[in-house]
């Protein structure tokens, strides 16, 4: 672990002592993501290549003698919310203490033994934004607390308790990619995943050296993955896994959707195909990254923008008008990127374009009538750690 960066653990330690007084027991971090490709592969067995960013969550907690669990944020306007002695339930949580209180939860329903605490969150990763804000809170959360309870955990473990966290706390139906992005991550790479056996390896994606920036363009159109479009989505998938007879939809491949059309009906199929395809390219991305570098990859990013238009149906105009806009003014190729309905589009372009790229952009949404994008350049950074 780190040793303490003042600039990074200042404000939440400022924002710890006026909520309670004092200091903490620890500072702890953890990014957020872009997904390069690969999505909503992920709960379909599948393969993706996120990298984490140079954006986190950062937690200031410090162990209480009792049980009492007690959360305020830099950004909430509540102020301390006490979610008392007596168990973590979803009804007392609410807004973005629904993260925390489902880490402790899902630690409990384990049998390691929480203690309360108190805690306060600062975070600089955009809320809605597709770029797993949700992940970046229970993973920094989840490290925290294993620490102060003394639980040995491992990374494998780690991703399994948060996404129970997520999945049955929460109530979003997601995969392990974005814990996984945000635990394991490396700076200067992105995180190749089987999501069958959490088998991970660390791919070189070094844009600067290739004269390239990673562009996140932030539509600022809010999603949820606990709406109903999200689990939409994952009962097709579901559904085609048990009408082709395969455990899931990883085990499809081009070769097979000929049959799988006459056997699905057609948005089925649609859902199938985006996922199948989705699967191939991210294996494509790892070879090309390998073999040539950054620059190359853009007609896979532009090919997986597409699908999840046409096929998997979770883009939204913003989205298009982005990806569109930044593709005609330079990007080597550029996707949507997170669960869809809203939220973010990354866009790999070369630096020399970035400035004209990013008032494109902008020009082009006010053309549209549509709310001023945030657009900024991410990198890829580690994943989650102690800071203090």
């Amino acid at each position: 672990m780190s040793s303490a960066i003042p600039g990074q653990a200042g404000p939440v330690l400022e924002a710890f002592a006026a909520a309670y007084g004092g200091t903490p027991d620890g500072v702890w971090q953890a990014p957020g993501r872009v997904n390069l490709i690969g999505e909503h592969t992920d709960y379909n067995e599948g393969f993706v290549l996120p990298f984490a960013i140079d954006r986190s969550s950062r937690v200031a907690v410090r162990a209480r003698p009792d049980r009492r669990v007690r959360l305020a944020s830099t950004y909430g306007r509540e102020g301390v919310v006490d979610l008392g002695p007596d168990g973590i339930t979803r009804e007392a949580a609410r807004g973005w203490t629904v993260y925390p209180a489902g880490v402790v939860w899902a630690l409990r329903q384990r049998g390691i033994e929480v203690p309360g605490f108190d805690l306060v969150l600062e975070s600089n990763v955009p809320l809605g934004s597709g770029l797993s804000s949700s992940h970046a809170i229970e993973c920094a959360v989840a490290i925290a607390l294993a620490e102060l309870s003394g639980a040995q955990l491992s990374t494998e473990e780690l991703v399994l308790l948060t996404q129970r966290a997520e999945n049955d706390f929460v109530g979003a139906p997601t995969g392990i990619m974005d814990q996984s992005a945000s635990l394991r991550a490396t700076a200067g790479h992105a995180v190749f995943l089987d999501c069958r056996d959490q088998h991970a390896e660390l791919i070189p994606f070094d844009a600067p050296a290739a004269g390239l920036t990673v562009l996140v363009v932030d539509t600022k159109v809010a999603h949820s993955h606990a709406d109903g479009g999200y689990a939409s989505r994952r009962a097709a998938c579901e559904l085609g896994a048990e009408v082709l007879g395969v455990d899931a939809l990883r085990d499809v491949t081009s070769a097979d959707l000929a049959e799988a059309r006459g056997l699905l009906d057609e948005v089925t199929f649609r859902r199938v195909r985006h996922v199948v395809t989705e699967d191939e390219r991210v294996l494509r991305t790892v070879e090309v990254l390998r073999s040539e570098g950054p620059a190359a990859i853009g007609p896979l990013l532009d090919e997986s923008h597409a699908s999840m238009r046409d096929d998997f149906e979770i883009s939204c105009p913003e989205l298009d008008l982005a990806v569109e806009t930044a593709s005609s003014s330079g990007a080597v190729g550029a996707r949507m990127t997170g669960g869809g309905f809203g939220g973010s589009a990354v866009a790999l372009v070369p630096t020399t374009a970035e400035a004209s790229v990013r008032a494109d952009i902008t020009t082009a949404f006010a053309r549209a009538g549509y709310r001023e994008p945030e657009v900024f350049s991410v990198s890829p950074a580690d994943g989650a750690r102690r800071l203090l």
